[in-house]
């Protein structure tokens, strides 16, 4: 019987330093932690019930093909790159900032981009650098843009409509136009330009305005021979005025 008591008061002396440095140590892991350096392949940014808001990854762990998100399946057809992806409330990707650079066989590809998305559609704001070279030809072009989306578009129903013309595209590329064509019509895909600043494909570096059909209406810029130019044009996109005027 003694033994027994002894055994008893032991092994509860025993729990009870146990439970206490359990305790302890459990307040501690979920303090903050500090770190001077972290090596980490990707971070998902999460709320409490699980919804990821924001991504940070390397290339391999960029997510595309048949990964989903918050439930929602990813771009099939992105490309990898590393970056981040930004999604709102409802789980929704909803912008992201990605980049890459490498050498090609005869120069180099690179570029940058950070966009903000339409609620449930694609980017209505792009910030974007462009470096490519060939050879002894290279373009450097940075530029702000802005754009107009369909007011009926989603990114499921676009997906679909994307996989669809794709398919279709093998078989027939001009009826596969012509269904794009009328998804457009339909407010369902498609994008217009409607504001640039930046430099442009001739190189010039100015402000650069677009009509709701995404046709150039204003612009006021300095050509590469830097000439200071202000032009106005049609809907067709003719020029119908010019400062300083031709002589």
């Amino acid at each position: 019987m003694n033994r027994e008591l002894i055994f008893l008061r032991a092994f509860a002396v025993a729990t009870v330093v146990g439970l206490f440095f359990i305790s302890t140590t459990a307040f501690k892991k979920f303090g903050n932690q500090k770190f001077g350096e972290i090596d980490v392949e990707r971070i998902n940014i999460v709320e409490k019930d699980g919804t990821v808001k924001m991504i940070i990854t390397n290339v391999d762990r960029f997510p595309n093909g048949t990964t989903k998100i918050n439930g929602r399946p990813t771009n099939e057809d992105r490309k990898k790159r590393s970056g981040m992806l930004f999604f709102n409330e409802e789980g929704i990707e909803c912008g992201g900032f990605i980049y890459d650079g490498k050498k090609t066989a005869n120069g180099h590809s690179a570029g940058l981009s950070l966009t903000y998305d339409q609620y449930d559609g694609d980017q209505v704001f792009q910030l974007i650098t462009e470096d490519y070279k060939e050879g002894d030809r290279r373009y450097v072009g940075s530029s702000l843009r802005f754009s107009d989306r369909p007011s009926k578009e989603s990114q499921l129903k676009s997906a679909e409509i994307m996989k669809e013309l794709e398919e279709l595209r093998k078989k027939d590329p001009k009826a596969s136009q012509e269904k794009y064509n009328q998804y457009r019509e339909a407010g369902l895909v498609g994008d217009v330009p409607r504001m640039m600043l930046g430099k442009s494909g001739s190189e010039s570096n100015g402000l650069f305005l677009f009509d709701n059909k995404g046709m150039p209406r204003a612009m006021f810029y300095v050509d590469k021979q830097n000439n200071a130019k202000l032009d106005f044009f049609d809907e067709k996109g003719n020029i119908i005025a010019s400062f300083p005027e031709k002589k």
